[in-house]
């Protein structure tokens, strides 16, 4: 597996249920683009319509050795290739329990497609990510002082 780009952000804004591997309906210079890592996951988010998963919000940026004449769209919907069954399993629980669904890591698997491992999610409240950053102080906390311990 060859991670291209992860979404950070989401690990902090939101609460992760369940995740799922899926892939991703892209043009030829799509995938040319993501293998020189030019994609940005940050604000992006999964749509289903009509019975169907899309993904918004993802900026792949075109090649600069691409023709002028041919300029995709960067930030154009993807649509996402799942399983009727896992649709329409998230598709209930995000309705019914007030989720979202968004995208985590982008990468590359042993057969060379491109997948995104999208996450069914919770949003956190203020004091959820206070809580998350003090508990990161801290750990980073102990780890200097147990390098520090041992080092001395």
């Amino acid at each position: 597996m060859k991670l291209i780009a992860s979404n950070k952000k989401a690990y902090f804004d939101y609460e992760i249920l369940e995740t799922l591997e899926a892939g991703l309906a892209l043009l030829g210079s799509e995938v040319k683009a993501l293998r020189q890592t030019r994609v940005n996951l940050k604000d992006n988010f999964v749509k289903i319509i009509k019975g169907e998963a899309f993904l918004f919000g993802v900026h792949i940026s075109y090649l600069d050795t691409i023709h002028a004449y041919y300029k995709p769209n960067e930030r154009r919907e993807r649509k996402l290739l799942l399983h009727k069954k896992q649709l329409l399993k998230w598709q209930i629980e995000a309705s019914k329990e007030r989720l979202s669904i968004v995208g985590l890591k982008l990468y590359f698997n042993q057969r060379n497609r491109a997948k995104i491992q999208i996450a069914l999610v919770k949003g956190k409240r203020l004091h959820d990510k206070r809580q998350s950053l003090k508990e990161k102080a801290l750990n980073k906390e102990i780890l200097a002082d147990l390098k520090h311990h041992f080092k001395g």
